[in-house]
């Protein structure tokens, strides 16, 4: 359903990225998904269940925004500015 994709670049480490989605799973339920790590690497995952889509939606705009506050910049915006 909605994607949002984040990026941080730092001169001491590798890229990070933090990835936030909102879908319908098997069970007919709406989840977030969020993954985080290094770019190019495994990274990290976790699914969170909500019984509708304003409470996921909200979850996700809440996870974005702390995302966002950690430095993390929106993968479109990056690449406008290379």
């Amino acid at each position: 359903m909605a994607v949002c994709i984040l990026y941080r670049r730092t001169r001491a480490t590798r890229p990070r990225f933090y990835r936030v989605e909102i879908a319908y799973n098997l069970f007919e339920e709406i989840s977030v998904l969020r993954e985080w790590g290094y770019a190019g690497g495994q990274g990290q995952s976790q699914v969170d269940i909500y019984g509708n889509l304003r409470e996921a939606s909200v979850a996700a705009d809440r996870l974005r925004n702390r995302a966002l506050k950690r430095g993390y910049s929106r993968a479109d915006r990056m690449l406008a500015n290379s």
